[in-house]
């Protein structure tokens, strides 16, 4: 069965630094793109992050410069790395899985397969 876990998550003060981990199990990341999004209360879901199978990533205006997306595929594993974090960056965040490679379209949810559970991240004084 595919599934994606995230973890990671938790309470971090603003301005300080958080990694979350994707883990995939099930079948094998190498040949898949990794999305991760978050999704505040009351807020949609949005793009955060992209890389795909060819280490080519995308970011979101919003966390360039602080976030840092990358695999390791001996492990299965894609990591989010996230560097002077903000209160609007709390939310659950989520990892997602597809076989294509995504142009212009990494931020839309519609054109992911596979979704994990979700990873809660709070930036709190």
């Amino acid at each position: 069965q595919l599934q994606l876990v995230e973890s990671g998550g938790g309470l971090v003060e603003p301005g300080g630094p958080l990694r979350l981990s994707c883990a995939a199990s099930g079948f094998t990341l190498d040949y898949y793109s990794i999305g991760w999004f978050r999704q505040a209360p009351g807020k949609e879901r949005e793009g955060v992050s992209y890389i795909n199978n060819r280490g080519e990533t995308e970011h979101a205006d919003s966390v360039k410069g602080r976030f840092t997306i990358s695999r390791d595929n001996a492990k299965n594993t894609v990591y989010l790395q996230m560097n002077s974090l903000k209160p609007e960056d709390t939310g659950v965040y989520y990892c997602a899985a597809t076989s294509r490679r995504l142009y212009g379209s990494w931020h839309m949810r519609r054109n992911y397969d596979y979704w994990g559970q979700g990873t809660q991240v709070t930036v709190s004084s």
